[in-house]
């Protein structure tokens, strides 16, 4: 089994959680790549999500030999046995477990950012990872949730090693765990996309579970954003998409993602929260077909592209009939241009993240809506070519650049930038204005 990224696999992995759904869960994120999962079955689930945060404590000689494990709420697990055969000293044990307290403190506030952690008592915790390799740190978690109250304890996991999937079965009440593959070495050999989780992502994948954008209880309430999948009929072919309404939405942002990706992207699905946020809806789908995708060359097609953004275009105008942007990415981003350039395209607004507008080639003069081009500033290749690109542009124009980001915008904070310059591109050119 290989996953496209952890959002593929939370998806999967919910589906094989969804018995779980009535004993009102709370799902539990590992930090840092476990939360992008957890992210996806709180959302399946509509069930509330937080981050579980524990410290293992190890033999102060070695360390990869953990005598026990610390959580929140002042728990502690130990293993007299260890330490008893370890011989470990009374002062070193303090030694270890101020430093492991110290760090989990901090740890906790910052994923949380303020937020109370949600009790456990009496629940049913689902506790997510993108994978294990030795499963220790998964068996303290569940130690941990379980001193912390909870009733029962069920980890679920994309893959991990059989012999690691069977000894976990001891820890918890339930293992869910999609693929044990005897020729196991790593986790990130069973993805397509491993790229590390930043602390920045999962402060805001948890705000924005804790703003109510995961769990769907509030959909009746106004603002709130309700997502559905959908197909999208474009140049004779059926693209699967995921569609985000809020009630009385102003406008609707397409996304066009570059190549090696797709809508499952955590970076555009990040940006795409931040539009949510600030009342626009957002159409994430991919523009070619798994077996189009195995093509490199597919995706530097962009007049294929553009045109199935075209004929998107038309298919989502037909259904919400409000302004609608293009926010595009990489190639994603030139067939956005090359789209909005088109004479039957009514398209309000174009934003670029990292985008190569060179490959519009002289379409970019024709392109009418305000386009605004983000570039990171040590992207210094990408960079030439937006600028070179923003004097070929004849409508209103702009390009900004996000100091020291590179092409994928990983750095601390720079992603948050991407969606802010963003969402007032779009509320300033696709909501009107009062007055």
């Amino acid at each position: 089994m290989l996953l496209t990224d952890r959002t593929d696999a939370g998806r999967r992995l919910a589906d094989a959680l969804r018995h779980l759904a009535g004993e009102d869960p709370v799902v539990l994120g590992l930090p840092r790549g476990g939360v992008p999962v957890a992210f996806e079955v709180a959302r399946a689930l509509h069930a509330p999500l937080d981050v579980i945060v524990v410290r293992k404590l190890g033999v102060p000689y070695h360390r990869e030999l953990a005598f026990g494990a610390i959580g929140e709420g002042g728990v502690r697990v130990i293993s007299e046995d260890i330490v008893r055969r370890g011989r470990i000293r009374q002062a070193d044990l303090e030694t270890v477990e101020r430093t492991a307290e110290s760090e989990l403190a901090r740890q906790a506030r910052r994923f949380r950012d303020g937020r109370p952690r949600l009790s456990l008592k009496d629940r049913t915790a689902i506790l997510v990872d993108d994978g294990i390799a030795t499963g220790a740190t998964a068996a303290a978690a569940c130690e941990v949730v379980r001193a912390q109250g909870a009733a029962r304890v069920v980890l679920a996991v994309p893959v991990a090693p059989p012999d690691a999937a069977a000894w976990l079965r001891t820890k918890a009440d339930e293992v869910v765990c999609l693929s044990t593959p005897a020729s196991f070495s790593a986790v990130g050999e069973w993805y397509q996309d491993f790229s590390q989780t930043s602390d920045e992502e999962v402060v805001a994948l948890l705000a924005e579970a804790a703003a109510g954008l995961v769990t769907g209880r509030s959909s009746a309430a106004p603002g709130a954003v309700v997502e559905e999948p959908v197909e999208v009929s474009a140049g004779g072919v059926r693209l699967a998409g995921d569609l985000a309404l809020l009630e009385g939405a102003a406008a609707v942002v397409m996304f066009a993602h570059g190549s090696g990706s797709s809508r499952h992207s955590p970076r555009n699905r990040r940006v795409a929260a931040a539009l949510n946020r600030a009342g626009l809806g957002t159409l994430l789908f991919d523009l070619l077909m798994p077996a189009e995708e195995a093509e490199r060359a597919n995706v530097f097609a962009i007049e294929t592209l553009a045109g199935r953004l075209i004929d998107a275009t038309h298919w989502l105008h037909g259904r919400v009939p409000v302004p609608i942007g293009y926010f595009g990415a990489s190639t994603g981003a030139a067939a956005a241009l090359r789209a909005a350039a088109a004479a039957d395209v009514d398209v309000g607004a174009v934003v670029s993240r990292g985008g190569r507008p060179d490959l519009a080639g002289p379409h970019l003069a024709e392109v009418r809506a305000p386009t605004l081009l983000i570039v990171g500033g040590s992207d210094a290749l990408v960079l030439d070519l937006n600028r070179q690109a923003l004097e070929e542009l004849r409508c209103e124009s702009r390009l900004d650049v996000v100091p020291r980001a590179t092409h994928l915008f990983e750095e601390p904070g720079a992603l948050d930038k991407v969606a802010e310059l963003a969402r007032d591109w779009f509320t300033r050119h696709l909501i009107p204005q009062a007055g």
